[in-house]
This record gives structure tokens, sequence and C-alpha cells, in this order.
């Protein structure tokens, strides 16, 4: 993260209590954190905040829309934008066949928090 500026990280994430959680622990770990709990906030906030570091998505999410479909042109958009994924089916990420599954790391739910912090260092770094 640069001294000058905290990282600033979307979440997208239909459960409200994993929304809840992930938001606290990367407020409480300096990012700034931006949240959605479908794909039609995404794409506001994707459309309105010039200024992203890091996407968080879940695969499934209400309304038939997955967060491949969020990634996908969020980084045809914003080249340096990161990704993770995070799933409790991350078979069906891989399966999909896009080009941002094949580089993005994908989490399995549940996942420790800790392994999230050091994901996000890497792609941040």
């Amino acid at each position: 993260m640069s001294e000058d500026a905290e990282d600033v990280v979307l979440i997208v994430e239909d459960e409200p209590a994993i929304l809840m959680v992930l938001a606290a622990y990367l407020s409480g770990e300096g990012y700034r954190v931006l949240q959605a709990e479908n794909g039609e906030q995404a794409f506001e906030i994707l459309a309105s905040k010039p200024n992203l570091d890091l996407m968080i998505t879940d695969y499934r999410l209400p309304g038939g829309i997955s967060g491949l479909m969020i990634a996908e042109p969020a980084v045809k958009l914003r080249p340096d934008l990161k990704v993770i994924f995070i799933s409790g089916y991350p078979q069906e990420i891989l399966e999909s066949g896009s080009p941002i599954a094949r580089t993005a790391p994908i989490l399995a739910k549940p996942f420790d928090l800790d392994i999230l912090q050091e994901e996000i260092q890497k792609l941040l770094a």
C-alpha cells in the first residue's frame, strides 16, 4: 500500500454477514472499502469510482450475474484492477473458461482472513 493513499477495495458479496465481516476486516487493515450486494450495485460503483485497486467478488450472485460477468468488463476498462474471487463453488470458476479465472486468485469459502490478506498483499505489491 502506498504511504500517501490507502488502497481502495470493492467487495461484491450478496451474503450480508460475509460482506460485513470482510468490510470490517479490510477497513481494520487500512483499506478503503466499497460494498456491493449484487451486480447492479457493483457496476454502479465501477462506473462512478475511478480509483479502485482491487475487487473481491463472490462468484454466485443474485439476478443471474456472476462475479466473472462483473470482473471481465471491469478489467477490460481498468487493466490495473486486481481481482480475487471468493466462492463456495471454486470449481465453477475454474471450469468457466474465462481468461481472468486462470490468473485471479480463487478462495474457497470458508477461507481464513489471513489468507485473504496475503493474496491482497501479493496482488497490490
